[in-house]
């Protein structure tokens, strides 16, 4: 697997998800199967099936996350800058066409969440931003069309 660049705090919460997948739910998987075991007859049983398939996605999941946290690298945020957008800038856009402000902090493709305004460097609004210093006006060309944003503020 490709080296992933984290942020600190993705990272911390990559382990935290793994740590609970390891020690909460595959206890309970566990739980689940012998339970189902006990009810007798493996060949015609319906909830065995499910926990052995629920316990098969639980160990794809953990051996995926802990394949990440192996080739993860944290980012050095204390080079960051703000003289122009970059990775782990907070930016705050306005669309020239409708008025509408957003702010976007740009992160790794592992830690974008877009209720958190957290987006992926490879979608089109970052790709569009990236380079550009506050007062540019970009366009982004998005499955909408073509659009541009001013860069109002960039801030770490």
């Amino acid at each position: 697997m490709a080296i992933t660049y984290m942020t600190k705090e993705g990272y911390d919460k990559k382990m935290k998800e793994l740590a609970r997948l390891e020690n909460e739910e595959r206890p309970e998987v566990v739980r689940a199967i012998v339970e189902a075991r006990e009810k007798g007859d493996l060949s015609e049983n319906a909830e065995y099936d499910a926990a052995k398939e629920r316990q098969g996605m639980l160990e794809a999941k953990i051996a995926e996350l802990k394949n990440l946290v192996a080739n993860a690298r944290i980012i050095d945020e204390s080079n960051l800058q703000t003289d122009e957008v970059q990775l782990l800038n907070r930016v705050t856009i306005k669309n020239v066409k409708n008025k509408a402000t957003m702010t976007y902090t740009i992160v790794t493709e592992t830690e974008a969440n877009l209720r958190e305004n957290k987006i992926s460097i490879a979608t089109p609004i970052a790709k569009g931003l990236l380079g550009h210093k506050v007062g540019d006006v970009v366009e982004v060309t998005a499955p909408a069309g073509v659009m541009k944003f001013e860069i109002l503020k960039i801030e770490i």
